[in-house]
Parts: C-alpha cells; sequence; structure tokens
C-alpha cells in the first residue's frame, strides 16, 4: 500500500512539471559543460585578512596582463595554449606582487583538472565536479580562492554591474554551450523542477529495483 501511495504521488508531480512546463527536461551533464570551460582560481595562503588582501592584488595583477591575451579567444584549445605559453610570465607577475608586499611565500601556477563544489559567478552556477582549471596557488594555499571563468572569457565581466554583465555573461557563455548546456547552469531560471526530476529518478529507481 506504502508502495502505491509513492508512485502515484511521484506521478503526480510528474505530471504537475509536465503541465507547467519543460524546465524540468535537462539534457545537458556537468561534464558537457565542464568540457567547454577553462576556470580561473587564486587561492590564498591563509584566511588572514592580509593574505587574503595579498591574493586579490594578484589576481588584478594578472589579468591585467592577461587580458588583452584572452580576450579574443575564440576556442578553448586557443586559451589553453596561451595560458601554457604564459605561465611563466604569470608566475613572475604573481611572485613580483607577493615580494612587494612585503612576503616571502612560493607560488605554484598551473593548468590541471580538479574537482570543486558547487559555484556561483554572477548568474552562472557551475555544478559540483571536474573542471580544467588554472590555479594559482599561493604559499600554503589554505585560504579562500578567488575564481571565475577564463574562457570563455568572463573574468573580464564586472558581475558587480547587475543586468549588463549578466546580459554579457550570457552571451558569452552561449558562444560555447548549447542552450540545453546553459540552461544547466543558468541560476535565473527556476531550478526547483530540475532538481525534482532529478529526485524523482531516485525515487523510481528505489521503487522498481
Amino acid at each position: 500500500m506504502k508502495k502505491f501511495i509513492s508512485i502515484s504521488l511521484a506521478l503526480i508531480i510528474i505530471i504537475y512539471i509536465a503541465i507547467n512546463g519543460n524546465s524540468a527536461s535537462v539534457k545537458a551533464t556537468q561534464s558537457d559543460v565542464a568540457g567547454k570551460l577553462i576556470r580561473f582560481h587564486v587561492i590564498a595562503n591563509s584566511d588572514d585578512k592580509i593574505d587574503q588582501k595579498l591574493k586579490l592584488k594578484v589576481r588584478d595583477s594578472v589579468l591585467k596582463y592577461i587580458s588583452p591575451k584572452l580576450s579574443a579567444c575564440t576556442t578553448i584549445e586557443e586559451s589553453r595554449k596561451i595560458i601554457n605559453n604564459e605561465n611563466k610570465n604569470i608566475k613572475k607577475i604573481a611572485e613580483t606582487v607577493i615580494k612587494k608586499n612585503g612576503f616571502k611565500y612560493s607560488v605554484t601556477a598551473a593548468l590541471s583538472e580538479e574537482n570543486f563544489p558547487v559555484k556561483t559567478y554572477g548568474n552562472i552556477t557551475l555544478p559540483q565536479g571536474k573542471y580544467e582549471a588554472y590555479r594559482i596557488i599561493i604559499g600554503t594555499g589554505t585560504g579562500q580562492n578567488w575564481w571565475c571563468v577564463m574562457f570563455p572569457p568572463l573574468c573580464f565581466v564586472d558581475i558587480t554591474k547587475g543586468n549588463v554583465s549578466y546580459e554579457k555573461t550570457e552571451k558569452e557563455m552561449k558562444t560555447v554551450l548549447s542552450d540545453d548546456e546553459y540552461n544547466l547552469v543558468d541560476n535565473t531560471v527556476d531550478s526547483n523542477k530540475i532538481v525534482v526530476k532529478f529526485k524523482l529518478g531516485e525515487i523510481f529507481g528505489k521503487l522498481f529495483s
């Protein structure tokens, strides 16, 4: 009897979602999105205020240098090549900023694939999973990080400018993502239906297993 009631409730929810829109129909996956992006992370030595401020100074200097080189990139391969070619210069810039601010922290900078939790940048929320990322690690790298998307070049969009930045972000992301992939990361739409659909899949899997 309990099983029958659970199935009936699940069917009612599915019908409701179907009637109220197609936003629950998500074909894209995290790996689809991840394969088209390069993230950028600057990781502080610690969570001390002074280390966090230093992190932002490193970020600003690196972005000022690399921005003109990446802003016109149209493919992920082109961006990856530039990042790898400029890695030594970027590392040197970071080391110079650190030294000028009176610290002797080491710097590690490289492209790698890493697992990340759910992260939000403006109107974009990237699901948890593995992504290619260019990471600058300052000292022990145990502090909070600042992050953005290097390709497409969202790092150069000021997310504090509200709707204007949202439109730029959407435009950049849609140059590399399909509609389904963009809908997966767009946090301006009601994502509850998507979550419900995934949960229903789990429910049915348990009921009919």
